[in-house]
């Protein structure tokens, strides 16, 4: 049976997306194929991680005693753990609600080939200012419906302009949720909207961090 490298389960709030302001039980994976400048998890991403191994009846077992019908499956980078596949198919049931948080710069299609009743995507596309922009899998984009989204974290303006680019470019609008938020403390939410304003970006979503203004934005387990 495949074991996993667990670096935190917890309960907390959504901070971001769609069901931000809905509790959710979060499982936390060690390792990411990216490093980006601004990551608040680096801690979970180095070699030396902490991490529990377990087996995906344990974190099933788990999910089940909390009784919270939104999961997110997040990182570091959860689809370069070793047969997630599996994890996922036996999380989804009893209808509940799967989001995995994915950094734009792993293929999704295995996921994607779960059909329709994958679980729903959150994927970022990481801007210029992050370090990583070239790692982007842009193919990835096209395979998004309706039951995903995307995210920019802006970190500038040139940020902003960029992410406008991705979001015409791919006819993002109307096919997948769109979020445009911001590094924590680098560019103020302000910003995004009067840049959202000023270029008419009809149907995007500012997105704020809402744990980190709850907690300490270094907390953890929130």
């Amino acid at each position: 049976m495949p074991e996993y490298k667990v670096a935190e389960i917890f309960t907390s709030i959504n901070g971001e997306g769609k069901r931000a302001g809905q509790i959710a039980h979060f499982i936390r994976f060690c390792g990411c194929n990216l490093a980006c400048g601004y990551c608040d998890t680096k801690w979970a991403n180095v070699s030396d991680a902490p991490f529990t191994s377990m087996t995906e009846r344990e974190i099933a077992d788990i999910v089940d005693a909390a009784g919270i019908s939104n999961i997110t499956v997040t990182g570091g980078e959860p689809l370069i753990q070793p047969d997630i596949i599996e994890l996922l198919s036996v999380l989804r049931k009893d209808g509940r609600y799967i989001e995995i948080e994915t950094n734009g710069a792993v293929k999704v299609d295995e996921v994607i080939a779960m059909g329709n009743s994958r679980p729903s995507l959150t994927m970022d596309y990481k801007l210029p200012s992050s370090g990583m922009e070239r790692y982007m899998i842009e193919s990835n984009l096209d395979l998004l419906d309706d039951r995903d989204t995307i995210k920019f974290v802006a970190g500038d303006t040139a940020d902003l302009r960029r992410a406008k680019e991705v979001i015409e470019g791919y006819a993002l609008i109307g096919r997948v949720a769109v979020y445009i938020g911001t590094v924590f403390g680098r560019l103020r939410p302000d910003e995004v909207v009067r840049f959202m304003l000023d270029n008419a970006m009809n149907g995007v979503n500012l997105q704020l961090q809402m744990h980190k203004y709850i907690w300490d934005e270094n907390a953890r387990g929130v």
